[in-house]
């Protein structure tokens, strides 16, 4: 329980820190947000006009994109210094936490809030699933309430997961950045569509490698039975927080063991 005191407080000084300047930082959250919102607004006009792909509707891609923003904004929240990792491992940074009594993940997991890019990503979050949730035939009751927090949270661990994964290969190769930026932020892009649309090899990525599916797609499917899903095993819908707990154990463990060959770049 002290751990997590001290995380929250952590937490809630990073966020005070970015909220010194205020307008500045308001700025910030509306340039993120519009800038998201403009992603979002072509691809509306863009369904208006041909009105279905592969079998989603308007609402029904709101929806899947609304999980991709949700699960984002949490994840920044908590894993924004291991986001931006190689950037600490280069200008020397990383060497303050090990003289800290805290172990060096703990020290690294809410210690510095993104909380423009939360705040710009999890109110576009929030309308498009405000929007949508109402158009696209869901049946909410307890079942599905608890499904769709369980998806969240598997979706942040998957992310949050792939952050740690990114930021353990820094301590081989210090600069990981174009790493993180081929097999994450491509393949969130790759995310905000339904994967049936793709070939079968990057299906295999988004599944298998960069489990993004299971982000968004596979839990929007439970939610809302489209026929692509006979393309995938059911179990898939299911799956989400398994995979997310996963992810997260497996980056774990690979940090634990990569951390050790970390030598010092200087500043």
């Amino acid at each position: 329980m002290g751990e997590i005191r001290i995380a929250i407080q952590s937490l809630r000084m990073s966020m005070h820190t970015r909220m010194q300047y205020r307008t500045d930082s308001i700025v910030a959250t509306l340039a993120v947000f519009i800038r998201e919102s403009a992603n979002i607004i072509v691809i509306y006009l863009a369904l208006m006009k041909f009105d279905r792909l592969s079998g989603w509707n308007v609402n029904e891609m709101l929806f899947l994109f609304s999980l991709l923003f949700l699960t984002y904004a949490i994840v920044v929240s908590m894993f924004a210094d291991l986001r931006d990792f190689s950037c600490m491992i280069r200008e020397g940074r990383f060497d303050r936490l090990m003289v800290r009594p805290r172990g060096l993940l703990f020290q690294l997991i809410l210690n510095n809030a993104d909380i423009i890019a939360t705040l710009g990503h999890g109110t576009l979050g929030v309308i498009l699933f405000l929007v949508s949730a109402r158009r696209v035939g869901i049946d909410w009751n307890l079942v599905t309430v608890l499904y769709y927090i369980g998806a969240l949270t598997g979706g942040v661990l998957i992310q949050g997961g792939l952050f740690i994964l990114f930021s353990s290969l820094s301590f081989y190769f210090v600069e990981t950045n174009s790493i993180r930026d081929i097999f994450y932020w491509n393949m969130r892009k790759f995310a905000g569509y339904p994967i049936s649309i793709y070939s079968k090899w990057i299906q295999t990525i988004i599944i298998y490698i960069v489990p993004f599916a299971f982000v968004n797609y596979f839990p929007a499917q439970y939610l809302l039975r489209k026929p692509d899903m006979a393309a995938y095993p059911q179990i898939y819908m299911y799956m989400a927080p398994a995979v997310g707990g996963l992810v997260y154990v497996v980056a774990y463990l690979f940090w634990r063991i990569s951390v050790k060959r970390y030598k010092s770049t200087g500043n």
